[in-house]
């Protein structure tokens, strides 16, 4: 399974890095997350080889390490579960102004079919519901 979601943000970069990176705030913008806690100790600056165990509906929890960060651009984390290893990349890009974000997730592994047939349509929805809440919360403060 593949998923890419790409949205335009009216919000510098930066301030859409902001709000992207705060990965435990998650939940009070997409309601496609319950819960993300960091496992390495006191919350700080997100960095290659953080973990953080994220729970969200339907779904069982799952511990998300970050294999590659570029600092105000793009994060890359991955998810290992059973016959499956499930990747998500969220870049941001300067665009007249303001930003573009695109979401991407993808999955691989013997479970990978099944799994995509029995959940694609939640996580398509899922990923549309991230990029339309990160819209929402990054472009607040700069509207009002």
């Amino acid at each position: 399974m593949q998923v890419s979601e790409t949205v335009d943000v009216a919000a510098a970069p930066d301030r859409v890095w902001a709000v992207l990176v705060d990965v435990e705030s998650w939940p009070t913008w997409t309601d496609s997350i319950e819960s993300v806690r960091a496992l390495d100790g006191a919350p700080t600056a997100m960095a290659e080889g953080s973990r953080y165990e994220v729970k969200q509906p339907r779904l069982p929890k799952a511990v998300w390490v970050v294999t590659e960060l570029v600092d105000g651009r793009s994060f890359s984390w991955s998810a290992r579960g059973p016959g499956l290893v499930s990747f998500a990349e969220h870049r941001v890009e300067p665009s007249d102004g303001a930003s573009r974000v695109t979401l991407l997730f993808s999955q691989e592994g013997p479970l990978a079919r099944p799994v995509s047939v029995a959940f694609g349509a939640m996580v398509r929805r899922y990923v549309r519901m991230e990029a339309a809440g990160l819209k929402r919360r990054s472009e607040e403060s700069t509207t009002g």
